[in-house]
């Protein structure tokens, strides 16, 4: 299927491409064949169901991303293809205003879009792919004739007309452990947009058969200090192993990792807590501990724990305040000796201010 002749979407009666949120990759494999279109949400009045700064991508054969519920994708799409052909980006306004009443939007929304082509010579965008595999927070700013991108801490204001935009590194979900509960966590994770891998010491020669995820038969601090954990990282601790989970907390408390959780009984935490501590981890490290992981949805199977954990995690990202209800709900032990609770104060404030960003990219606008 072509881009340039029969519609993308119109051919496909599932919506498939709006399960992608990150058009990075799907920029990469577009590139490789030619140019390819992209389209941006440039200002929105009123609500609407994505926010400034969502992207979609239409190259050859292929679009990934979403703009709306259904509303205005077909038309973008059109507008796309000449743009394809011409080169000239165009700036489509829907809602209020619009040149295209019969295209209604149902939320009441105003939505402008800037349609650019990307050329596979284009810096910018080049930079905005190394940036992404080396694991760069990156600023994307384009008037859709002129582009630049430069990492975040020594990006330049925008120029007048410019739309700028932040991108963050892929999330990460790193997986301790091989039961059930670990296995659903991780393929719940790559579904959900994570870079996700499952880390099972000794485990076996085969790869777990879950799709988009990687798996590593190291130790716990081989395998954490082989991936490198940053700011965008998680991991999640669930081996039912007391020295390996030891292990992958000594490695994963004073990383960078933003977020680090432990699956096990409440019962044994104090005692968990009292050898990390002698182990050398100091408070600011334990704060950043959740146990016991994940949000209390009240489900035990292993999806529901999943979910609860990736919900978990989603919501630091983001600064939710479910945290805060969880922390008071749930108080550590370390509470009970003068330290700040699990989840609370220094640790889960240094997490939301680190993961404020939306994974794939946050607004910067």
């Amino acid at each position: 299927m072509d881009l340039t002749d029969p519609a993308v979407l119109s051919g496909s009666e599932w919506p498939m491409h709006g399960l992608a949120d990150d058009i990075r990759p799907a920029l990469e494999k577009a590139l490789a064949e030619g140019p390819a279109v992209l389209a941006t949400i440039i200002a929105l009045e009123g609500g609407g169901p994505r926010p400034v700064g969502t992207q979609m991508l239409f190259a050859q054969g292929f679009a990934s991303g979403f703009l709306s519920g259904g509303c205005i994708e077909g038309d973008v799409e059109i507008h796309a293809r000449a743009v394809l052909e011409t080169g000239a980006p165009r700036r489509l306004v829907y809602g209020e205003g619009s040149p295209w009443p019969d295209i209604r939007l149902l939320c009441g929304a105003r939505i402008e879009i800037l349609v650019e082509r990307l050329d596979p010579d284009d810096v910018a965008v080049r930079d905005l792919l190394t940036h992404a595999t080396e694991r760069r927070p990156a600023v994307w700013f384009s008037d859709g004739t002129g582009r630049l991108c430069a990492r975040k801490e020594s990006a330049p204001p925008p120029w007048p007309g410019a739309f700028r935009r932040g991108f963050d590194p892929v999330p990460r979900l790193v997986v301790i452990g091989g039961d059930p509960t670990a296995l659903a966590l991780a393929s719940l994770g790559a579904q959900a947009g994570f870079e996700a891998t499952l880390v099972r010491p000794k485990g076996p020669l085969a790869p777990p058969p879950l799709a988009g995820v990687g798996y590593s038969r190291d130790t716990p601090g081989q395998a954490l200090a082989a991936i490198g954990l940053d700011p965008w990282t998680a991991v999640a601790v669930c081996g039912h192993d007391l020295a390996l989970d030891h292990e992958a907390l000594l490695a994963a408390l004073p990383s960078p990792a933003s977020y680090v959780g432990l699956l096990g009984a409440r019962r044994r935490l104090a005692e968990r807590i009292t050898a990390l501590r002698a182990a050398g981890l100091t408070e600011r490290d334990l704060a950043k501990l959740r146990a016991p992981i994940g949000l209390d949805l009240g489900g035990k199977a292993p999806f529901e724990v999943a979910i609860a954990v990736i919900g978990e995690i989603i919501a630091a990202r983001h600064g939710q305040p479910a945290l805060e209800r969880r922390a008071h709900s749930n108080p550590s032990p370390l509470a009970g000796e003068g330290g700040p609770r699990s989840g609370s104060g220094e640790g889960s404030k240094a997490l939301s201010a680190a993961t404020t960003d939306r994974p794939g990219g946050a607004l910067d606008v």
